[in-house]
């Protein structure tokens, strides 16, 4: 098994900051909506200038929604990691089966108060569409690659397009019921049983494809 190696203090100094910074404005969004906080007042939270916020953020959006890189990247890893026999759809329903069971933010699970603050933001909101379109084009790629599609074939595009869609249902549905006021344990048996029904729908046309 490969070990990583361990960070070099200057490494472990910038990921200390970085978390610093994205845990003070986790909280003042909460506290104060996500609209109304300023990054000077994330910065001065933090003990850091303004700029160093910048540096680590891009997009104050990004301070929210801080899981964004792995959540784009997350269907195209799935289907990267399916295991001999697999087909994409069973690598990507063996995935959710397995973040349901972690609880994991990517999927959805971020709690009422984070729920609430990114349903009250128009800003937030139109974010994570774009970050929905971008783990779909994402995908597309990762099908391209997996069956040896040429660049301009619509073929990886069709399936990414309604996998996504369904990642989108499941991730839009545990935002439901987190709002709704259900906690994590009921909301992981009630998709458990409601994405075995999505899944189903899609294994009539992509069962077997993208199979490794």
């Amino acid at each position: 098994m490969d070990v990583e190696p361990p960070l070099g203090l200057r490494e472990t100094k910038k990921q200390e900051t970085r978390q610093l910074i994205s845990d003070h404005a986790t909280r003042l969004f909460q506290q104060q909506g996500f609209e109304a906080t300023t990054i000077a007042e994330i910065a001065a939270a933090a003990r850091v200038a303004k700029k160093t916020v910048t540096n680590y953020f891009a997009r104050k959006e990004d301070l929210a929604l801080d899981h964004h890189g792995e959540f784009v990247a997350s269907l195209a890893r799935a289907v990267d990691a399916r295991e001999p026999g697999e087909s994409a759809l069973a690598a990507l329903r063996r995935a959710f089966v397995a973040a349901l069971r972690e609880r994991d933010p990517v999927a959805g699970f971020a709690g009422p108060v984070f729920a609430r603050m990114i349903a009250d933001s128009p800003t937030l909101t139109a974010r994570l569409r774009e970050l929905h379109d971008q783990r779909e084009r994402a995908l597309a790629e990762a099908l391209a690659v997996a069956t040896g599609a040429s660049a301009d074939d619509i073929v990886p595009r069709a399936a990414a397009a309604q996998l996504a869609a369904a990642q989108r249902l499941l991730f839009v549905r545990i935002q439901e019921l987190t709002l709704a006021g259900h906690r994590d344990a009921r909301i992981a048996k009630t998709l458990d049983v409601e994405a075995g029904r999505v899944f189903d729908q899609l294994e009539p046309a992509l069962g077997r494809y993208a199979v490794r």
